[in-house]
């Protein structure tokens, strides 16, 4: 006997495929919302921890920024009190000078001249002075050409006047470099 199946079975097979096509695609999606929400995730955790490593470094950067602030203000601080050192030094290495030049200027000072001021600028001594008559003048700068402390004397000003009380005189003005002896045998030393 001959059987017939007479059962719509395409309908079936058909409604079948299309659950399953559902259920796959549902899980597909489900699964590729679950992928997505992973990644989201795993994403999100790389970047704040990247964001917190931003942040240490960011305060280290900050800490040693400010260490370099220091370092510097402590090499200003270094640099003003070495200034100040030298400054010492050589007010120390002058002060002698002082005392040698002013008694260097009394040995070179001849009779019937005087001297009214003595100004200090740099190197330059600017003198003014009195004298009874201008070879006084001219002996005194020889004086002083011929000391150790003293070079190259110029008279700037010489005028004659008239006093009542002492007679002629001659107003000076001269300008003479400071020499330093102990320099130039400093020097004599290191050039042999």
């Amino acid at each position: 006997m001959t059987r017939i199946n007479l059962l719509p079975w395409r309908e079936t097979l058909r409604k079948e495929r299309q659950r399953q096509f559902a259920s796959v695609t549902t899980g597909a999606v489900v699964l590729m919302g679950v992928i997505i929400f992973y990644v989201h995730l795993h994403i999100g955790g790389m970047i704040d921890y990247q964001e917190s490593r931003n942040g240490y470094l960011n305060k280290e950067i900050a800490r040693v920024d400010e260490k370099i602030k220091e370092i510097r203000e402590l090499e200003s601080q270094k640099k003003q009190l070495l200034n100040r050192m030298d400054v010492i030094q050589d007010l120390q290495t002058q002060r002698p000078l002082v005392v040698h030049m002013l008694d260097e200027l009394v040995r070179t000072l001849p009779e019937g001249l005087y001297l009214s001021s003595v100004k200090q600028v740099g190197m330059q001594l600017q003198i003014d002075g009195l004298a009874q008559s201008n070879a006084r003048v001219s002996a005194f700068m020889r004086n002083l050409d011929g000391s150790e402390w003293f070079d190259g004397p110029k008279l700037n000003v010489i005028q004659v006047q008239n006093n009542k009380e002492v007679g002629r005189v001659s107003k000076f003005a001269l300008v003479v470099n400071q020499a330093n002896p102990n320099e130039m045998d400093d020097k004599a030393d290191k050039d042999k």
